[in-house]
This record gives C-alpha cells, sequence and structure tokens, in this order.
C-alpha cells in the first residue's frame, strides 16, 4: 500500500507537469519579453506554499542573470511594497487566484505601474484578470488523497518558474563563467574563475635549478621546497626540464655516483608546461590526461617559456577543483 500510494503520488505530480507543455504559448512568450525588458527586478510574491515555491523560483532567477526577489504579501501591506518600482516586474504566484494576502497589494501594484505576471490555476480569478501575462498551472488534481494539501500545484507552479528561468536564461546568453560569477563559494565557481595563476607555486616557493648544477645539488631544492620536483633552467631562466623526486629514487637503484652528474643526464627534458592564464581546471585534465600515465605537477612558463611557477596536484585537491 505504501509503495502504491508513492507511485501515485509521483504519477500524478508527472501528469501535472506534463500538461504544462501545451501551455507554454503566447502568454509565457509575453511575460519573457516583459521581463527581459525590465530595468528592474523580478519582484516573486505568494503566500503559503506557493510562497515557499516563490522563494525558490526568485532564488533561480537571481542565480542565473535575472535580478529577483521575494517580497511576502502581508509585509507589503505593510510597507515593504515601497520595494517595488515601475522598473520592476512583479511575477505573483497563488493556485486559486483570490489568495487574500496575494490580492490586495495588486491594486497598488497596478498604481506603482509595475507590470503583473500571475502564476496561477484558475484563469477567472482575480489576480489573472489584473495580470498582463498569465501562466496557467492548472492540474487536474491534487496528489493528496483529501485533495487539500498543495502537491501537484505546487509542483506545476515549480517546474513553470524553472521554465521561465531557463528560458530567461538562453534568452540572456547566460554563461557558465556568468553562473560561476554567482556562485563563487561553490565548487562550480571555483573551477571556472581558479586560474594557474591563483594556484601555483612563483618566486621564492618555485623550486628552480640550472643545468649546470648536480643531481645532489637538485635533489637538495626538491627536498627544501617540498613539491617532490624541480624546474631545471638555463642560465636566462628558460624552462628546459624537470627533475622529481621519483626520479631520484629510480636513479638510486643504479648506485648513489649517479648523484655527482649535472642534472641533464636526468631530467625529463621538453615535460608539459601551462600558462599562468589559463583555468586550474584546465591544469587538472591536462595531468588527467597525460599520456602514458597520470602526472601530479605541471611547470607555469610564461610565453617566451621562462620558469614562473609549479602547480602541483594538492594544490587542486586544497581548491576544490578535483
Amino acid at each position: 500500500m505504501i509503495i502504491e500510494q508513492a507511485k501515485e503520488v509521483l504519477a500524478i505530480e508527472a501528469t501535472a507537469i506534463q500538461n504544462l507543455i501545451p501551455r507554454i504559448n503566447g502568454q509565457f512568450t509575453e511575460a519573457i519579453k516583459m521581463i527581459l525588458a525590465c530595468r528592474g527586478r523580478v519582484i516573486v510574491t505568494g503566500m503559503g506554499k506557493s510562497g515557499l515555491i516563490g522563494k525558490k523560483i526568485a532564488a533561480t532567477l537571481a542565480s542565473t542573470g535575472t535580478p529577483a526577489f521575494f517580497l511576502h504579501p502581508a509585509e507589503g501591506i505593510h510597507g515593504d511594497l515601497g520595494m517595488v518600482t515601475a522598473d520592476d516586474v512583479v511575477l505573483a504566484l497563488s493556485n486559486s487566484g483570490e489568495t487574500a494576502e496575494v490580492v490586495r497589494i495588486i491594486p497598488a501594484i497596478k498604481r506603482i505601474g509595475a507590470p503583473i505576471v500571475a502564476m496561477c490555476g484558475c484563469s477567472e480569478s482575480t489576480m489573472v484578470k489584473n495580470a498582463d501575462a498569465f501562466l496557467d498551472v492548472t492540474v487536474d488534481r491534487e496528489a493528496c488523497p483529501l485533495g487539500l494539501a498543495p502537491t501537484a500545484s505546487t509542483t506545476a507552479a515549480l517546474a513553470m518558474g524553472d521554465a521561465l528561468a531557463v528560458a530567461l536564461l538562453s534568452e540572456r546568453k547566460f554563461t557558465p563563467e556568468n553562473f560561476a560569477l554567482f556562485h563563487p563559494g561553490g565548487t562550480l565557481g571555483r573551477k571556472l574563475l581558479l586560474t594557474v595563476e591563483d594556484v601555483m607555486h612563483a618566486g621564492e616557493d618555485n623550486p628552480v635549478v640550472t643545468i649546470e648544477k648536480t643531481v645532489k645539488e637538485a635533489l637538495f631544492v626538491i627536498t627544501g621546497k617540498g613539491l617532490g620536483v624541480t624546474n631545471v633552467v638555463d642560465e636566462n631562466g628558460c624552462l628546459l626540464g624537470i627533475i622529481t623526486d621519483g626520479d631520484i629514487r629510480r636513479g638510486l637503484e643504479r648506485g648513489h655516483e649517479f648523484l655527482d652528474k649535472t642534472v641533464d643526464a636526468l631530467m625529463t627534458k621538453t615535460p608539459r608546461t601551462i600558462t599562468p592564464d589559463k583555468l586550474a581546471v584546465q591544469a587538472l585534465n591536462m595531468m588527467e590526461k597525460n599520456h602514458p600515465r597520470p602526472i601530479t605537477v605541471l611547470p607555469v612558463v610564461d610565453v617566451n617559456n621562462y620558469s614562473i611557477g609549479i602547480i602541483h596536484l594538492t594544490d587542486l585537491l586544497r581548491q576544490g577543483v578535483v
């Protein structure tokens, strides 16, 4: 019985969303045009469960390039309507279209001059009759067996809000970089905003030896910098190769005499490199896709191939890029 009831709820709500598809019509287009032309913000309002859905819609709009915030209609009655200007668009949610708190603020909104988009389940309601565009979220029935708790109706409103936000996102040519700008604390933000320069070891922290140095001297640099690698450069600072602690361990298997040889006998010549302006996630991709096996470090060079730093996989891990 429990399983069947749960499946029925999902089926009812899925049907409610499916039924929205043919209602994406001229009224939807009109709502999009009004919002795109809006010089202010989208003010989302709704009471009770519709208000909770409205808060989510406002948050989605704001994070996808459409400035928006939620106005509680009961607070609006008592002064918060001062937040609304003629440059804004009001998106009002009410399944019945007769919610008292929402209906009571409509005359003031009309007087302010802000256009109204009604997201409603009743085309003959007071709210719809006073709206400039109507998004029809009518449902055949609620998923609640009592027909009382807002379930299918709130799901339909939420889905319509997502359709509105994504259509606006598309029209605004909103990019992943734009999204990351509004989500700097999230994983996507870190991946899209962090550059190699932000995380590389540079200056005194950049391990470097010149080509005439011995492997023993390189080992001291590797140990001192703690990155398991050192860049090898010519007298002008141009990158020639790298030596890793792994290279040295493998060399020690043949005896310690090689420690007195110059680094060019052991270094990896023409290693893979990256420039500081590249995204940190590109550095990660180069490390993971390296053939024949992944690597954990990348020398950072400028356009003239001069060594300016090094980036290690652990740096990317710490920054949450991985």
